[in-house]
């Protein structure tokens, strides 16, 4: 079914209709007013309004194809797809050879994930296809159910044929390399965009994906001539701009990532992104107050953002400073509490500012999220041990030892835990593992459990290490 822009017809057609759903007045429309009706309303997403041009088109027009067709449509978008197949096959019968029925037997296919028939089914679609424009929209349905498949050559291989009708299909195109990324062939994705800008050299989307590529394979300086031609294509392609600062942001050319940031800024709405980046820039060139400004405006810009408020924090923490290090990322939790990141860091800073509960609550708080780095559980024992939360920590200690068999930090402090409850032939049990499985760690000992080094029972173990 093909459909125009709407036209000043059109737009009669349409005002008379919604006219007419404000009265109980029924007007008549010819069968190609309700299909653009329809198209229109389907397009801007309005399917109430479409559900009810659809009845009343179907009953001044009951024999329509298309009317059907769109009925089918409705649905599928309704997973209603046994009735939407008894349509499809009262159609069928009456024109066999009408691709629309096939295309829209394979949206009911795809829509129901049997990818395999949907492309039979858009195959025979396509044999019965005459017309340039429908078998290029064939083309990309067929290679939009071999990504669904999996099957990335055999997409791509649709989608060229979709470049092959129109160069300037930018979608295609980008489905092109999003099927080379995904195997991992970025050189050929090179290979395959070089040609492609042979035929079309002003194409800033294809020169924007070259450079992307040459990110990929570590080719900076290629990657930025990329970007650069992609600009002198489309000074106001926001995209190359973005990358391209990102490009001399790993070649520590800070002024110039700036540069292009703030033109970004200028183009279109300040994005988060953007904002954040320029922050980075000004805090690598020391250039703190600047730096901090533009975090400030990264969380105002997007407060969801949990790299905002990360860079925020760590930021305060490396001018240690705290206090407004922990005002930040309190305020982070606050609008998202589950949020592993901002818990680790406010484990950390708590700690560093001596506020042990909080401390180990934020580290339990990481643990119950999902973290389960080594290190987390190691400092949670610590602040318990500090807090003289001995068996707390004992059984975090245990926890972590399912994650961390046969680890020696985790066995030195269990014995020196143990020790301490006068537990001492688990001591002597946890003391002689962590011995075997690395010595090294053994001032774990000493300096959390100085009074445990002083049993002679230990003594002597550690003496006997050393002979």
């Amino acid at each position: 079914m093909e459909f125009g822009l709407p036209d000043d017809n059109n737009n009669i057609s349409l005002k008379k209709f919604e006219s007419m759903l404000k009265t109980n007045n029924v007007l008549f429309f010819d069968s190609n007013e309700f299909e653009n009706i329809i198209h229109h309303y389907l397009e801007i997403g309005k399917i109430v309004l479409a559900k009810k041009a659809i009845k009343l088109g179907l009953d001044q027009h009951p024999s329509s194809t298309n009317l059907k067709l769109f009925q089918t449509e409705i649905f599928v978008l309704e997973n209603r797809f046994d009735e939407a197949n008894k349509i499809l096959e009262t159609i069928h019968s009456l024109e066999p050879d009408n691709e629309e029925i096939y295309i829209q037997k394979a949206n009911v296919l795809s829509k129901q994930d049997q990818h395999e028939k949907a492309v039979h089914t858009l195959l025979i679609a396509l044999d019965l296809s005459s017309n340039d424009d429908g078998i290029g929209d064939l083309y990309a349905l067929i290679g939009m159910e071999y990504l669904f498949l999996d099957q990335f050559e055999n997409a791509k291989t649709y989608f060229k044929k979709c470049l092959d009708i129109d160069i300037e299909d930018y979608s295609a195109l980008y489905n092109i390399v999003y099927c080379y990324d995904f195997l991992g062939e970025n050189e050929e994705a090179i290979t395959f965009l070089n040609k492609y800008l042979d035929k079309n050299p002003y194409c800033e989307v294809a020169w924007h994906q070259l450079g992307r590529q040459y990110v990929t394979v570590n080719e900076q300086d290629k990657a930025l001539a990329a970007f650069e031609f992609a600009i002198i294509s489309d000074d106001s392609f926001v995209g190359a701009y973005l990358e391209k600062g990102k490009v001399l942001e790993k070649k520590k050319l800070y002024h110039e990532a700036i540069e292009n940031y703030k033109i970004t800024l200028a183009l279109e709405e300040p994005t988060s992104f953007a904002l954040l980046r320029i922050g980075h820039c000004y805090d690598k060139l020391e250039k703190y107050d600047l730096a901090v400004q533009y975090y400030y405006k990264t969380v105002h810009e997007d407060p969801l953002l949990d790299k905002g408020w990360i860079a925020i924090t760590k930021f305060y923490n490396r001018q240690k400073n705290y206090q407004k290090a922990l005002n930040y990322i309190n305020k982070a939790i606050n609008i998202d509490s589950e949020n592993v990141v901002y818990w680790k860091l406010y484990a950390q800073i708590n700690l560093r500012l001596n506020f042990l509960e909080e401390a180990e609550r934020g580290f339990k708080k990481t643990l119950d999220l999902g973290n389960y780095e080594l290190q987390t559980w190691l400092s949670r024992a610590d602040v318990l041990i500090t807090l003289g939360e001995y068996e707390a920590s004992i059984l975090n200690l245990i926890q972590a030892s399912e994650f961390y068999p046969d680890t020696a930090e985790i066995e030195f402090r269990l014995a020196g835990l143990n020790f301490t409850l006068h537990e001492h032939n688990k001591g002597h049990y946890h003391l002689k593992n962590g011995m075997l499985l690395n010595q090294e760690f053994n001032y774990i000992i000493e300096e959390l459990f100085p009074n445990v080094m002083q049993k002679p029972s230990v003594k002597q173990i550690f003496l006997g290490a050393k002979k």
